[in-house]
């Protein structure tokens, strides 16, 4: 316990002097929720996400049913900039088809999905909080810096290597490329940390559709966190919502594993899915990136040892903070 303090207090001073990059100790995975987070992972980080979900699909109007075994894999890696990072995402598809008439299985590697991510804005870069030395209530007021969001920005292309084959009958197919584009926003609210996705997919295509991503985490210790989500489609021929909840386990710094259940909200199809993943982090060739805060009183130091009189105005502001702190001891013994 003790050790844990003085850890924790050690970072509390150090971060007053140095802005920390986006990498931290422990790994950030997109997993277990759909939404993607504002921060890359690290200039020369390299990172894997791997899902196994089980997907249910019933139709009441053909009294048809859709099973399906679904694979992910996101494979990331930061480059050039810290807040810059590519990644490549592939999709397996295991699917069984079944009406009155019969029942049909494909199987087969669906989309690969090729892009980027950029952090164009952070609203804790370059921000120093100074405390107020007179007022414990200021400085434990409401931060309403919090409410600023971190902004990033995807672009990304959709390689359909499924040729249309998963596609039910009567839906229009796509083409063999099609780009993705996401607007992201991220704020840290204490425990929680709350994450918006707007997404423009398959565009242009006869299915291009546009949907959003609305995620909520919260860390309940060092280890373990739980989140709630919610998702939309909006396309021509498509719209329906998911709603999916799960939770992470931190087996190591760089290992995570997750499990997430979930459910739509429309009827015809009535769908049930749930599914389970490890995420793993290689950061050996991640070296340490700070970025220092200017002092403010730099150049007015430098300027009064010029004058000879940095000596005495130290001299006058120690004496104030004495007095204050004298007057603030008496009104506590009273």
């Amino acid at each position: 316990m003790k050790k844990s303090k003085l850890l924790l207090t050690l970072f509390v001073l150090f971060s007053i002097q140095f802005c920390f990059s986006q990498f931290t100790d422990v790994i950030n995975s997109n997993r277990p929720g759909q939404s993607m987070a504002a921060f890359s992972v690290g200039k020369t980080v390299f990172q894997t996400e791997l899902g196994f979900n089980m997907r249910e699909q019933k139709y009441n109007a053909t009294d048809s049913k859709v099973a399906a075994l679904e694979s992910d894999l996101a494979l990331r890696y930061g480059v050039l900039l810290e807040q810059l990072e590519v990644m490549v995402n592939l999709e397996y598809l295991n699917q069984k088809y079944s009406d009155p008439l019969g029942s049909s299985q494909l199987s087969g590697l669906n989309t690969i999905t090729i892009g980027g991510k950029y952090l164009i804005y952070d609203p804790e870069k370059g921000y120093e909080k100074k405390p107020n030395l007179y007022s414990w209530k200021a400085n434990h007021q409401f931060n309403w810096r919090q409410f600023i969001p971190a902004i990033g920005l995807y672009g990304g292309m959709n390689i359909n290597l499924g040729r249309n084959k998963f596609n039910r009958i009567g839906t229009p197919n796509e083409t063999d490329i099609n780009l993705k584009g996401i607007i992201i926003t991220q704020n840290q609210f204490g425990r929680y940390s709350f994450l918006t996705n707007i997404i423009v997919n398959r565009f242009p295509s006869l299915r291009q559709s546009l949907d959003y991503v609305v995620t909520l985490t919260r860390g309940f210790n060092s280890r373990v966190s739980g989140f709630f989500e919610i998702q939309g489609f909006k396309s021509d021929f498509n719209s329906d919502n998911y709603l999916r909840c799960g939770a992470a386990y931190l087996v190591r710094q760089n290992i995570q594993v997750d499990a997430s259940i979930g459910k739509n909200f429309k009827k015809d199809p009535a769908t049930v899915f749930g599914g389970v993943g490890i995420s793993w982090r290689f950061d050996q060739n991640y070296e340490d990136v700070f970025l220092r805060i200017p002092k403010e009183s730099k150049g007015k130091d430098e300027k009064a040892k010029k004058d000879g009189k940095d000596g005495k105005d130290d001299k006058k502001i120690k004496n104030k903070k004495k007095k204050r702190l004298d007057v603030i001891e008496t009104d506590n013994d009273k």
